[in-house]
């Protein structure tokens, strides 16, 4: 079977290449070659490193570790909303009822998504980058349950040409993609993005819901949280599909720090800031939001998720060692800052990141001229000693 399907795609490629009409789709058939098989080319010239790691392996490796809260998410969707209609169904059938409402999403998102880059890469005759293998599971994992999936399918295209395709393509973008996406869904369709109802299924049909978020009651200054910590670690709580437990993406963080996928210097950085920042407004307590002990700020909402998968982002993020750990820090006090200081949109890490995204250059820029400036220095203290 596999030579069969090796044969079969070998014969494609020759015959679209002897074609001068069909030859511009020869980046198609190429995306799924590289999909199904190791590519069979190596660098013949110029500097190189020997490496098993391509940017398809590093992108398979994320979708691994976001297994574990995608699998929860849905698993929590489902109980959320039997929680609300106060029935108890087996662990297969709560999992069942939320993977019926979430692989739609999926599959919706990899369908714009991907097409939107197919026709990008036959139109400028370029490789398709596996880059969206990410985004794809990333966008509906951040969004909620009940959004439209046509609202889903707009949301992707706004990112993948505004914030990825416009700048060059898949590394060549400031902004994380997925977070771009959940920014316009929130800002385009504001009803259905926050507010007591979106984040349990089938909300509109059940009475008396209480799903509002952990955040979204401190927003409104109501600090009687019904919820433990450990129900806000473990995730058992209203919020984004995917974004609820910082267990999981603990188990996520492990898989990227351990395979050298994610930088451990910005996650932690990210948890500096953000238990910094939330132990001086402690101190202050003057809302609900300032009073929340800062660790429970640290396991509630899309942080962890956020710090783990999108901060980390190798492209939009800082490059340099002491730059991740600055961007890092700044992601965790600007996360801590939006949260308190505006009600309309508690969670905080989304625009912090975006915001972060922004100056990650600069931060880059500054941290190298500042390393010139100190080998110079160095060097002529060395020649006048010398």
């Amino acid at each position: 079977m596999k030579k069969l399907l090796r044969h079969r795609i070998d014969g494609i490629k020759r015959d679209l290449r002897s074609s001068d009409g069909l030859k511009k789709f020869v980046p198609a058939i190429n995306a799924f070659d590289t999909f199904l098989f190791v590519p069979n080319v190596t660098t013949k010239s110029g500097a190189h490193i020997r490496d098993a790691v391509d940017t398809k392996r590093t992108m398979i490796t994320v979708v691994i570790a976001l297994v574990p809260a995608l699998l929860f998410g849905m698993w929590n969707t489902g109980y959320q909303h039997f929680l609300q209609l106060g029935e108890q169904v087996s662990i297969l059938e709560t999992f069942w009822f939320g993977f019926g409402r979430i692989f739609p999403m999926i599959a919706v998102s990899y369908a714009v998504g991907l097409t939107i880059e197919f026709g990008f890469a036959v139109y400028r005759g370029h490789e398709v980058n596996e880059g969206y293998l990410v985004s794809g599971l990333l966008i509906p994992m951040t969004m909620p349950v009940d959004i439209p999936l046509w609202m889903v399918g707009v949301s992707v295209a706004f990112a993948v040409i505004i914030a990825k395709e416009a700048f060059g393509g898949t590394g060549m973008n400031i902004l994380n993609p997925a977070l771009t996406a959940r920014a316009f869904a929130f800002f385009a369709y504001p009803t259905y993005m926050s507010g007591d109802k979106v984040w349990v299924a089938d909300a509109s049909t059940i009475d008396a819901i209480s799903g509002e978020t952990i955040l979204g009651s401190l927003a409104a200054n109501n600090a009687n949280i019904d919820y433990t910590w450990w129900d806000m670690f473990v995730g058992t709580i209203p919020g984004s599909i995917a974004e609820t437990s910082t267990l999981m993406a603990l188990i996520g963080a492990f898989i990227l720090i351990f395979t050298g996928v994610g930088s451990w210097r910005i996650m932690l950085g990210c948890l500096i800031g953000g238990a910094f920042t939330g132990l001086v407004f402690n101190l202050l307590g003057v809302n609900a939001l300032m009073t929340f002990p800062f660790y429970l700020h640290l396991i509630v909402g899309g942080f962890a998720f956020g710090v783990v998968f999108m901060a980390t982002d190798p492209v939009s993020a800082a490059q340099t060692t002491k730059g991740k750990w600055i961007y890092g820090i700044l992601v965790g006090v600007f996360c801590i800052l939006i949260r308190v200081f505006n009600p309309a949109y508690p969670e905080g890490v989304m625009l912090a990141i975006l915001l972060m995204n922004v100056f990650a250059p600069t931060i880059d820029h500054y941290v190298v001229h500042a390393n010139i400036k100190k080998r110079k220095k160095r060097w002529q203290l060395a020649k006048a000693n010398g």
